[in-house]
């Protein structure tokens, strides 16, 4: 049957519809689990037919895996390529297959992959029995609380399986040190940077070569720099060759997110034997940044200072793109488009997950998101708790995974693939829990400054190089107030809520029949949930959804679950930013995303469906932002800029019966700091009178030059919590049009009439004219936006066209009826 690489043996079953999408209802349970039914069950032969041959007999061939999992035998037209098993996720494997390709260019390669030992029981424990992680392998495939065991256990060929070619040297390990002096600026004209930069030469071919002279050239920027001759000698297996210093005049920087451009050059590097023949040659992604993690004493935490500029750090857990590891370039890069849209400027992957792969780290250096790379331990499986669940004591799980050795060597390997990425920010030893203490010795003392040394390493995520004080969490809903309250971690790796998509996208896995509204019993502090929303891992709302009044069914259910979604996340974030370099220099959300249609914790689905939580975080966390402290009752502006703005700041106050009031004022905002405009003690539009019944809050940022920079909504509760005020607003009929800029960006203007009420909380999608559905991934500049009586603006939708789609657009909000736009051209 056709096989599906980079892939699982189930993603192969479930392309040939051999087993049931394991995304929809129960499905997942209708596919047998290889606790179960044996390791054999999921053994399966990958076979691939490839044309390819040597042109003569300098010409060398080789055969790279970038990731199986979890061991596997490798053939090539009858010829066993590895002297013994290749075990291990977490490792690349390189076969010389000069001598074995056919004369005639036809060419056979069987892979018998098989499955991790032990598989694990997945019994309902975070990792199941925890023995999953005596492999080296990912551990949230026996099952987690926002995920249900994945039955093959990823077992495949989950990465790129590519050839390559050289002459008779070739070049390896390549690493490129960027150093940036001084504190700078993302603006004008720069002083030099310098670039470091040594190279591997390793002979290839299987005649006799005789000693040869190697020179190594390097070109960026226009320059071209060349090492001087070295002598190599074929005895020798591998020779490492140092370049001199190069000097980049004026380079064009990389900076994160919200910071400053991502600058990127190519660098191209060639081996020349005998100073003519070019035997190798790579390319190479460069951003030129230097990065410095300092200790601060004030909020005794890690700061990162990106180019001698401290950064606060706004990030999102990441656990991968998708459980059956179908992954792709635009699969990556749309995801971390997404985050780039929500303002942010780190990610954290995981360290129950994978190593990321490459082209994750490419969309990382392209959009600016800073990278904390774990390693593949956990604290669930590792040992650091007592768990009834677990099938051994804590002694014996600290001690996994079996072969320490393999997993050193796998360190260092995926070390070396990624090492050159500037986005690259900090390695971390694991989720909660350090490696075993002799891998983490080799891991910490040798290995990384060995082959990196520009890094800072955390041994485990709540380390106390990262962080004193307090705690991680929380993961379920907290009142608004709370993250404006609560001082958690002053660099807190973990910290979440709620998270469901809207109905289009629990339609998607939800059976009709089960799209039944979640009861809340208050008195009880109890939810009555559906079987399949509970095996999805549905996290409850508690009484969040009820002040809005008691849902009318379960469409009613899903559009307050936004509205709860979009305030939770904005507070959090900005409770953050309010307390920073006070509090914090940092913190992590989690998490941004699922692999499976879990119903917790996620910005957009599995499905790259975006829900309201992507947009209030993205409101929340933007560089210049006005945000209200509902706890001090005072409005606060932030500027995570590197220079102080002069701006005009607005706020209006419209009351439940729709009169508005305003007062502006010109003010300036320090670098990298927060300061308070307004409070109830001297702005009367801030005192609880004035919103004892309810109301609306809308603060504005103003920069003459550029327009509206910020422009912040809140809803306000009467005297009572409640909002129900908001449910009595009567009905906005909105004029919509949408037309194309480009063929590939839409712009949406959406105009309120002067007499109609604010026009509340509208969602806008691009969807397919024939089926009503969400075309995706599409992008949004912003999303869920309100209008104010008079108010006009514009939305602009990117996506890539595909044949046949025939887009247009549909907007419907709170108190909107649905309608859908015809484009123009």
């Amino acid at each position: 049957m056709p096989a599906v690489v980079p892939g699982t043996v189930l993603t192969s079953l479930l392309y040939n519809k051999l087993k049931p999408d394991p995304f929809y209802g129960m499905n997942n349970k209708l596919i047998p689990d290889i606790y179960v039914t044996g390791r054999g069950y999921y053994t399966y032969w990958f076979v691939k037919d490839f044309a390819e041959k040597c042109s003569n007999k300098d010409e060398w061939v080789s055969l790279l895996f970038r990731g199986v999992n979890n061991s596997c035998d490798v053939f090539l037209n009858g010829h066993k390529l590895n002297k013994s098993q290749y075990k291990s996720m977490c490792l690349r494997q390189e076969y010389n297959i000069t001598s074995y390709l056919a004369k005639d260019g036809r060419n056979r390669l069987a892979v018998i992959v098989y499955p991790p030992d032990p598989v694990g029981n997945p019994n309902g424990g975070q990792g199941g029995d925890g023995t999953i992680a005596r492999n080296i392998t990912n551990q949230y495939v026996a099952g987690w609380d926002w995920i249900q065991p994945v039955h093959d256990r990823n077992t495949g060929i989950w990465d790129k399986v590519i050839i390559k070619k050289t002459k008779r040297i070739s070049i390896q390990n390549t690493h490129v040190v960027t150093l940036v002096p001084g504190k700078r600026s993302p603006n004008g004209k720069q002083a030099p940077a310098i670039i470091k930069m040594t190279v591997d030469i390793a002979k290839n071919s299987l005649t006799e070569i005789g000693k040869s002279t190697i020179i190594i050239e390097c070109q960026i920027g226009g320059k071209t720099v060349r090492t001087p001759p070295v002598e190599f000698d074929p005895g020798d297996a591998v020779t490492s060759i140092k370049f001199p210093d190069l000097e980049i005049e004026n380079p064009r920087l990389w900076w994160p997110n919200g910071y400053g451009p991502q600058n990127l050059y190519n660098l191209k590097v060639r081996c020349l034997v005998n100073g003519k023949i070019v035997s190798d040659e790579e390319n190479i992604t460069v951003g030129i940044r230097q990065l410095n993690a300092v200790w601060n004493t004030h909020t005794q935490s890690r700061e990162l200072q990106v180019n001698g500029q401290k950064i606060f750090l706004k990030g999102g857990n990441r656990i991968l793109s998708d459980e059956l590891l179908r992954f792709s370039k635009e699969r990556y890069d749309a995801e971390i488009r997404y985050h780039r849209d929500m303002n942010l400027n780190l990610i954290r992957v995981w360290g129950g997950g994978i190593t990321e792969r490459p082209e994750f780290y490419d969309a990382c250096d392209k959009y600016g998101l800073l990278v904390m790379q774990d390693f593949w331990v956990s604290g669930d499986c590792n040992g650091r708790w007592d768990d009834p669940m677990k099938l051994e004591d804590t002694n014996a799980r600290r001690k996994y995974p079996d072969d320490h050795n393999l997993f050193i060597e796998s360190l260092a390997d995926q070390v070396l693939m990624l090492r050159n990425h500037p986005s690259l920010a900090f390695w971390c030893g694991g989720n909660e829990i350090r490696p075993p203490e002799d891998v983490l010795k080799c891991l910490r003392d040798t290995l990384l400054p060995h082959l990196d040394g520009t890094r800072f390493f955390f041994e485990y995520s709540n380390d106390d190089s990262m962080s004193y004080n307090s705690g991680d969490g929380p993961y379920t809903i907290q009142p608004d107030t709370f993250f404006w309250q609560h001082h958690s971690f002053p660099f807190n790796s973990e910290i979440g809520s709620v998270g469901i998509g809207d109905y289009e996208s629990l339609e998607r896995f939800i059976p009709k029949e089960n799209m039944i509204t979640p009861e809340y019993e208050t008195g009880n502090k109890k939810w009555k949930i559906d079987s399949i929303w509970q095996y999805h891992k549905y996290i409850g709302y508690d009484s969040a959804i009820e002040v809005y009044g008691h849902p009318k069914g379960i469409k009613d259910f899903t559009i307050k679950a936004q509205l709860v979604n979009y305030n939770q996340y904005r507070a959090l974030i900005e409770g953050a930013s309010a307390h920073m370099w006070d509090w914090y220099t940092g913190i992590i959300v989690w998490k941004t995303q699922n692999p499976w249609t879990a119903m917790l914790g996620q910005m957009y689905d599995v499905y790259l469906d975006p829900n309201a939580c992507m947009y209030g975080l993205s409101e929340g966390a933007k560089p210049l932002h006005i945000m209200y402290d509902p706890v001090n009752r005072s409005v606060i502006a932030v500027n995570n800029k590197f220079d102080s703005v002069t701006i005009i700041t607005t706020m209006q106050v419209i009351n439940y019966s729709g009169k508005l009031e305003e007062v502006s004022e010109r003010i300036r905002i320090a670098p990298n700091s927060c300061t308070i405009i307004h409070n109830y003690d001297t702005t009367a539009l801030l005192s609880k009178e004035n919103f004892n019944k309810g109301g609306f809050l809308r603060l504005m940022l103003l920069d003459t030059t550029n327009g509206y920079l910020d422009n912040n909504l809140y809803t306000l509760p009467d005297t009572a919590g409640q909002y129900s005020w908001l449910s009595a607003l009567n009905k906005a009929s909105i004029i919509a049009t949408a037309a194309y800029k480009t063929d590939s960006v839409i712009a949406v203007s959406v105009r309120n009439d002067n007499s109609n009420p604010v026009a509340f909380f509208n969602r806008i999608s691009l969807v397919d004219k024939k089926t009503k559905k969400r075309i995706l991934p599409a992008f949004y500049n912003n999303n869920y936006i309100s209008l104010l009586p008079g108010e006009l603006t514009t939305v602009y939708i990117s996506f890539t066209p595909q044949k046949g789609m025939q887009p247009m657009v549909s907007i419907e909000g709170w108190n909107v009826e649905k309608q859908f736009i015809d484009l123009k051209k």
